[in-house]
């Protein structure tokens, strides 16, 4: 909202005066009066209302009273307020970036609003609509194509251009989340570097300052002038060609930055092809992408493909053995087996997901048909969601999707923090991880379930993409109803099922 950057040029410092013309006569034309008839109503003179609607006069609080008894109303109704609220809501519907034109100067804006209000609460009431129609229209897309299905020929045409978090996340996505050239760079990098478990950060130190003239520091507290404080995880300094890091990262945590500051340089040329053959929208866009390879780059140079493929399938994906093995956390294991779709050697395909205490899902990805919801929040009955009541515990568990594909998957919180003492900042998250049924038996998790043969009787829990795009009826735990689907109101009768819906 950017109403505070709009003022009235006739407005006083202070904001004592109050001029109302337009207000004013387009009350006095709705009633169909001229000034005349205006003025022997209030009592004024014909040229002392000229000057109030042509705004060189203010108004004073007698006649502020006088204009309220007049119209009907209370005063409110000549109130600036109104007007810079209508002012704010219009400034950020024309500053949409779905909008095709440029935004309208301030100057211009502030005309409309004085002159043609009813004019402005047309339009944002259309664009609210747009919005809502726009909604509507991906969550369909959703329900009927899936994240990973076929798009129609222009059944997005017209909706909303991607975020670049949600850009860049498709070209993972596309890529089954996995980038072979940057994987086999990483992997000759720490093969090269002979890197092991608490010796990875030394050898990255030297090889940034080898090969590209970068000195690396680590501080007490993070930089100083940097305002994240001891939330700062690397500042890379180009001008000096330094990069600084805190004193409170492991070593694990230390290469990691390393390793994606040395993407960023002398990966570059590497990086940079990925992005062109991706074709990304704008500079922003590509600039999160950048971010993103590097930390590919950096998560196969900790666990490089061959050793860590060869490792989980010798613990059978065991999560806590792979941590202690390679001395990384449980979000990086879990990350990393998502990744493992080298040609000719390939691990279970996984989905990975992110999701923080209020259900927002912060990071996905998935070589598996796993249905994620690009528009509302995830399914109540994931046991992602769980995790959060149990925190510290791998909680698992066989889902069911309304296509009638199963899962086995893993659910488990996770804490993150910047350093510092009691009063650090923390974040909260439940990370989840999992495959289809076919590929339970590789995991320990799996162990005690009847998977396979005649005796096949995994119990399931129904869930569905989120409650905006699933179909399913009879949901006790639906927070919304499906987009597109008519609801059926019967007063008669009430059950634990929030919303009833003709499913035709």
């Amino acid at each position: 909202m950017k109403s505070a950057n709009f003022v009235n040029p006739k407005a006083e410092p202070g904001g004592r005066k109050l001029f109302v013309g337009p207000r004013l006569r387009r009350l006095r034309e709705q009633q169909g009066w001229n000034q005349s008839q205006l003025a022997a109503r209030l009592a004024l003179s014909l040229s002392y209302v000229s000057q109030i609607e042509t705004n060189q006069r203010p108004v004073t609080a007698g006649v502020l009273l006088k204009l309220a008894e007049v119209f009907g109303g209370d005063v409110a109704q000549f109130s600036e307020e109104q007007d810079k609220r209508l002012l704010g809501e219009l400034d950020a519907a024309l500053h949409d970036r779905t909008l095709a034109h440029e935004p309208l100067p301030a100057a211009q804006l502030a005309r409309i609003v004085e002159q043609a209000p009813e004019l402005a609460e047309a339009y944002l009431a259309l664009y609210q609509r747009h919005q809502r129609l726009q909604d509507e229209h991906a969550q369909l897309i959703d329900r009927f194509y899936g994240e990973q299905g076929a798009d129609p020929a222009g059944a997005r045409a017209w909706s909303a251009a991607p975020l670049p978090h949600e850009e860049v996340r498709d070209f993972f996505n596309r890529r089954n989340n996995h980038l072979d050239g940057l994987d086999r760079l990483a992997e000759a990098l720490a093969q090269d570097l002979t890197l092991g478990p608490n010796q990875r950060a030394a050898p990255l130190r030297e090889a940034l300052l080898q090969r590209c003239g970068v000195t690396v520091e680590v501080q007490e507290g993070g930089d100083a002038a940097d305002d994240e404080g001891a939330g700062l995880l690397r500042h890379y300094d180009a001008r000096r060609r330094r990069l600084l890091l805190p004193a409170h990262l492991t070593d694990a945590q230390q290469a990691f930055q390393l390793a994606t500051q040395y993407a960023l340089l002398a990966a570059a040329e590497a990086i940079a092809a990925e992005v062109r053959e991706a074709g990304f929208s704008d500079e922003a866009t590509r600039a999160l992408a950048r971010q993103g390879l590097a930390h590919y780059f950096a998560g196969a140079v900790l666990l490089p493909y061959g050793p860590f493929l060869a490792a989980a399938r010798g613990c059978r994906y065991d999560i806590e053995l792979l941590q202690q093995r390679f001395q990384v956390g449980f979000e990086t294991v879990c990350h990393r087996l998502s990744t493992l779709q080298r040609a000719g050697a390939r691990g279970v395909p996984f989905y990975f997901v992110r999701v923080d205490q209020a259900g927002n899902i912060s990071k996905r990805q998935s070589a598996t048909a796993f249905h994620f919801a690009r528009h509302g929040g995830a399914c109540p009955l994931w046991n992602v969601h769980e995790a959060f009541a149990q925190p510290g515990r791998i909680l698992s568990q066989v889902a069911e999707m309304p296509d009638g594909s199963r899962f086995f998957g893993i659910a488990r919180t996770i804490e993150r923090h910047g350093g510092g003492g009691y009063r650090a900042q923390r974040k909260h998250f439940a990370i989840g991880l999992g495959c289809e049924l076919s590929h339970a038996h590789e995991l320990v998790y799996a162990d005690g379930l009847a998977l396979r043969g005649a005796a096949q009787a995994v119990p399931s829990v129904p869930i569905g993409p989120g409650c905006r795009v699933c179909p399913r009826e009879r949901c006790v735990q639906r927070a919304f109803p499906p987009a597109g689907k008519p609801l059926l109101a019967d007063s008669d009768r009430e059950s634990l099922v929030s919303y009833r819906f003709n499913s035709a």
